[in-house]
């Protein structure tokens, strides 16, 4: 008999139907460690508003990015190109975490600050030609609980997930290739919210 207490999330789960592969692991951290990491993320990042060049023309964005790595790998996506920071001390423990969890090894890591609700990111896929191709992103939230969509880009089904203070989830697979995924803005959050993404750059 199950004891509905003792329940452990199903990490082996795809929630995709089709196409592609996505595990969430629920809580990886404690309430404290979350609320430590998510204090250190936002004191220790070198964050800088993001910019894209969209018909020829740069958009500043309100969220913050940051992109760190094993190398000074370069990353270009929407038109502008960024270099990897060394490794932190606190990103070196999380993407360590991650591996642990998942089995997968990563060597780069873009992370997002969203300030509330309101700032979000529109429809897309992380397919760009510097990323290992099918390989796994291992994705930690911390901070305000988001919604997060996936869409088919042939069928337009979608999925959603609740993304929790200290959660992790993995795409992996085709998921990139079939799948767009996005954070939907919410007026109703008025704290931030900080995404890892850990990937891996093809050297």
């Amino acid at each position: 008999m199950m004891n509905l207490f003792d329940y452990e999330p199903d990490r082996q789960k795809n929630w995709l139907p089709y196409d592609g592969t996505v595990n969430y692991y629920d809580k990886l951290l404690s309430q404290s460690e979350a609320d430590f990491f998510l204090n250190k993320l936002l004191e220790t990042i070198q964050w800088e508003n993001d910019r894209a060049v969209l018909f020829g023309k740069e958009i500043i964005t309100k969220r913050k990015v940051a992109w760190y790595g094993t190398e000074p790998y370069q990353y270009t996506y929407s038109n502008t190109t960024k270099h990897a920071l060394p490794w932190t001390p606190e990103l070196l423990v999380l993407k360590t975490l991650v591996e642990k969890e998942t089995g997968e090894t990563f060597n780069s890591c873009l992370l997002n600050l969203y300030h509330t609700g309101e700032e979000g990111m529109s429809w897309h896929s992380d397919a760009e030609a510097d990323l290992k191709k099918d390989g796994a992103i291992g994705s930690l939230s911390f901070g305000a609980e988001r919604k997060f969509a996936f869409k088919h880009k042939q069928s337009k089904e979608k999925v959603e997930l609740l993304l929790e203070h200290g959660s992790l989830l993995v795409m992996k697979d085709a998921t990139q290739t079939f799948w767009l995924h996005r954070l939907p803005p919410s007026k109703k959050i008025a704290t931030p919210r900080v995404n890892l993404t850990f990937r891996t750059i093809d050297e």
